[in-house]
């Protein structure tokens, strides 16, 4: 007797596990990346560490993430997606243990800078081995649950710092996520690689019995070449086209906005919220650890609700109301430091300034900056457009993780937030000349948009 066919819109077991790994992976990458905010409080107390090395201990995770992604891409192409994920899931499990049993700060450093390293593999290869593996029915929700994911583990860092604030202990704050890692590492080595690898290799059989594994609705062949023809479209590219006419202006667009996205400060309180909330007036490691967690639950539904809003409304209504808000927290932030109100009342403004700032980074620029880099080049080129907003990004994190803190001890807070309003200004400035309104448009016609210089041709092409 022959089996049943599979139900319509049924997702395989093999999907499931993609659709796991995807959240594990998120959830890790988040933790890992705010777990630091209160464990920073601690180990500058235990190593009597000054802004400046405060501020080394963040700088090495992102420095590490610059080299990570570096050669993720050439890595992922030579030795597969699935075998750059397992290497992530190895470092995280490895380097965060290692971060948790150290003795000073420069073994500290050099822990946080490998972590980094696969945190920065993970920031190219994970979208990449998700996109290709999963099953058309779940790609959508993959790619949306995957950056709700990563803020959930933003969250779980700060709730776990503060259920380990009593104690001090912020070797385990650092450690913990070696569990969900090795989690990871017993399900990648129960997946395939995508299919689209293998069809890269010339291993058309292994594409097909991936694509039967993955969707068993799919038909196989037919994905197959479709792959090959996408292939062929990427291929020709060249690095120098990028800046040459007419994806030159496109180029130069990516790069503002991916530095943009970062200087504006949104990872200065994601590393650092509990000693802004100290300089507050707040009071007790409890009060200013717990306070994140709330500041990020409120990230989490910003970003959620921004899904729900960004098709209907459009992306530059959504991009330009979020910085305006970061806007108006940031004149907030000003008049708290400005007037000396850090106890009572003015702390509890300042509390909701960074609320809304960082809820309306991720409503805004958090859940829509990316999406400009994959529209705005042809297929040939389109990655190395992510890989240039990527280093901007990145090293525009690097900038901010290094030296807020020293502003903040040397400046105080009214320059260092007048700063910060300032970039912010600039960033709504940019969007609105700038960035095109590219919501319900197919790709095509996204790109003419460029290759005409920033304008939308007035005959079609």
């Amino acid at each position: 007797m022959s089996a049943a066919p599979p139900t319509p819109g049924a997702i395989s077991s093999t999907g499931r596990r993609i659709a796991i790994t995807a959240a594990t992976i998120g959830v890790i990458y988040g933790y890992d990346i705010g777990n630091i905010s209160g464990a920073l409080l601690f180990i500058s107390d235990e190593m009597r560490l000054t802004p400046a090395l405060q501020g080394s201990v963040t700088t090495v995770l992102v420095a590490g993430n610059i080299v990570g992604a570096l050669v993720a891409g050439k890595l992922a192409t030579a030795v597969g997606r699935r075998t750059t994920m397992l290497l992530v899931a190895v470092g995280y499990a490895l380097f965060s243990a290692w971060s948790g049993v150290v003795s000073d700060v420069l073994w500290l450093d050099v822990a946080r800078f490998f972590l980094g390293l696969s945190i920065g593999l993970s920031l190219v290869v994970a979208p990449i081995f998700l996109a290709e593996s999963a099953p058309a029915a779940i790609r959508g929700a993959l790619v949306v649950g995957y950056q709700v994911a990563t803020v959930t583990g933003i969250l779980l860092a700060y709730l776990v710092d503060w259920a380990l604030a009593g104690s001090g202990n912020w070797r385990l704050m650092l450690a913990l996520s070696a569990v969900p890692s090795v989690l990871v590492i017993f399900l990648l080595v129960r997946l395939p690689d995508t299919a689209r690898w293998y069809v890269l290799k010339g291993q058309h059989e292994q594409a097909r019995r991936t694509l039967r594994l993955v969707d068993p609705q799919a038909d196989a062949d037919r994905e197959i070449s479709a792959i090959q023809a996408d292939i062929a479209a990427e291929r020709g590219g060249r690095f120098g086209e990028m800046f040459r006419r007419p994806y030159s202006t496109a180029t130069a667009f990516v790069l503002v906005l991916g530095f943009l996205v970062q200087i504006t400060g949104i990872n200065a309180i994601t590393y650092y919220s509990p000693m802004i909330f100290k300089e507050m007036g707040f009071r007790g490691n409890a009060t200013v650890i717990g306070l994140p967690a709330l500041v990020q639950a409120a990230a989490l539904v910003a970003t959620i609700g921004s899904l729900f809003v960004v098709d209907r409304v459009g992306r530059r209504p959504v991009l330009l109301g979020g910085i305006s808000a970061m806007m108006l927290s940031g004149l907030v932030m000003i008049s708290v430091f400005a007037t000396g109100s850090l106890e009572g009342g003015g702390s509890l403004w300042g509390f909701a300034a960074i609320l809304v700032f960082t809820a309306a980074f991720n409503f805004g620029f958090g859940s829509l900056v990316w999406v400009y880099a994959s529209e705005s080049f042809p297929a040939r080129l389109r990655t190395f457009g992510a890989s240039l907003m990527l280093t901007a990004d990145l090293v525009a994190n690097l900038i901010v993780a290094q030296f807020f803190l020293p502003l903040l001890d040397g400046l105080g807070g009214v320059t260092t937030f007048a700063l910060f309003l300032v970039l912010a200004a600039v960033s709504w400035v940019f969007v609105h000349r700038y960035a095109p309104e590219t919501s319900g448009r197919p790709l095509e016609s996204i790109r003419t948009y460029w290759e005409n210089g920033a304008r939308w041709p007035t005959t079609p092409r």
